[in-house]
């Protein structure tokens, strides 16, 4: 976070995500059924590293806060809006739960997300499918009621990613798509970080569109969206209150 987000103060940073599901509820157009939202712990307690993951006390807090919630509506699809990568296990693991083997994942990422706890990087939005197919860590799969076989997911974008996880995809049999292969080149950056030569928007809305001609679609995540605009102005209105300001300003505070 710190690295990718250097622009903002830790305290400012680390809390992007939750403002970008609030600009993506925001936007979100109408729709028929519920909307539901996960609490998220927000202090820093609970963020040692253990067993090659990061925060995992909150990681298994959170997926249980998540399967409460689903449970609650018992949906046939889900839509999910906001935070990083993994959001996508609860929900994705309630439908394969459903639908068996007639669900697929295509994952569209720059990013395998197929870490483990013996990987470099202890983040576990970096983990999210190796979660999702089974190879996660033994405690977060202890708690979810299915996986989806890794020859059902398809990684499509995919251009970056670290040595040590990159063989997974053949050992697992994951199938996966360069951005060559789809025709792509970034034109906007809505993530947290930024990959070049990735997919552009249209192109994605491509994808998503051919998918949808092709098959019954019932779960879809957007993850990752930092909105750094908009944490800008959260930043300048924090610092604000905090300082000697102009009337206007007091007023419009």
């Amino acid at each position: 976070m710190q690295q990718l987000a250097s622009e903002f103060p830790l305290d400012i940073g680390r809390r992007g995500y939750a403002v970008g599901s609030a600009v993506l509820e925001a936007v979100l157009p109408p729709h028929e059924g519920p909307t539901a939202s996960v609490p998220v712990t927000m202090t820093d307690e609970g963020l040692a590293e253990r067993d090659g993951m990061e925060a995992k006390a909150i990681v298994l807090e959170q997926l249980a806060r998540a399967f409460e919630v689903i449970g609650q509506h018992n949906p046939a699809r889900i839509a999910t809006l906001g935070g990083e990568c993994s959001v996508s296990v609860a929900a994705f693991s309630v439908l394969a739960d459903r639908y068996g083997d007639d669900l697929a994942i295509v994952w569209i990422d720059s990013h395998p997300d197929v870490g483990t706890g013996d990987s470099g990087s202890p983040g576990y939005h970096a983990m999210a499918v190796s979660t999702l197919t089974g190879y996660g860590d033994p405690d977060v799969q202890a708690v979810l009621p299915a996986t989806v076989s890794a020859d059902r997911v398809a990684l499509v974008g995919l251009h970056s990613w670290t040595d040590d996880d990159y063989p997974h995809l053949a050992e697992w049999g994951l199938h996966s798509f360069i951005p060559e292969e789809l025709r792509g080149c970034n034109e906007i950056v809505l993530g947290l970080g930024a990959e070049p030569n990735g997919l552009t928007s249209a192109e994605v809305r491509r994808i998503v569109g051919d998918i949808e001609q092709a098959v019954d679609v019932v779960g879809f995540t957007i993850a990752e969206f930092f909105p750094r605009r908009v944490m800008h102005l959260r930043q300048i209105v924090r610092d604000s209150r905090s300082s000697t300001t102009p009337p206007l300003m007091r007023m419009m505070l």
